[in-house]
């Protein structure tokens, strides 16, 4: 009877290190978690993602998932950046009703230090209404959101934007020309980031 020699199993998660992922500074640098990697490099690019409710610990906020981007590791801890919100599905599922509209408007904007951002706004009335007060209602969101992001910086208008400081100042100018039940800024990208000079 021959004896095999039997091959010994690489474990894989020895040699690894753990590295805890952190919120930008200006979402209070919270931990988002713990990441294996062996070398920290390959963190770098990791987008991961976590509630507002994570960060805030209101059960308010549980609906809104936002995504955040490794850019960055320092000894055991990873930097991230803003990358990016979404209203859950349930959530916006539950904000439609029979008999209303919903008015939508997906703008493009650049923040005073050069970060472009890509927003999707929506509004819920409580009744129907007519194709020119929904035309108003997307100049009113434009006009705002443009305005905010000309004299915001990156961090103090995502900061606006997640925690629906800006929608609340579109419902504030919209709801005279409709009456509305919602309005939120239900999904944001970063699609650049300004390159920063050495």
């Amino acid at each position: 009877m021959s004896s095999k020699k039997r091959r010994r199993v690489k474990d894989k998660w020895r040699g690894k290190d753990w590295y805890v992922i952190v919120s930008p500074s200006y979402f209070g640098g919270a931990e988002l978690g713990a990441v294996p990697s062996d070398d920290p490099e390959k963190l770098v690019g990791r987008i991961v993602d976590a509630t507002l409710y994570d960060l805030t610990n209101d059960f308010a906020h549980h609906y809104l998932k936002m995504y955040f981007q490794v850019t960055g590791v320092d000894g055991k801890t990873a930097r991230t950046i803003f990358k990016g919100h979404e209203y859950s599905r349930d959530y916006l599922r539950s904000l439609v009703r029979r008999k209303t509209t919903r008015v939508e408007a997906i703008l493009g904007v650049t923040t005073k230090d050069g970060y472009r951002l890509r927003l999707g706004i929506c509004a819920f009335t409580l009744v129907r209404i007519k194709t020119s007060q929904e035309k108003a209602l997307r100049d009113i969101m434009r006009k705002i959101v443009q305005e905010k992001a000309s004299t915001l910086t990156f961090d103090q208008f995502v900061q606006e934007v997640v925690l629906q400081k800006i929608a609340s100042d579109i419902y504030n100018e919209a709801k005279k020309i409709a009456p509305l039940r919602h309005v939120g800024i239900r999904k944001s990208k970063l699609t650049l980031q300004p390159t920063i000079a050495a």
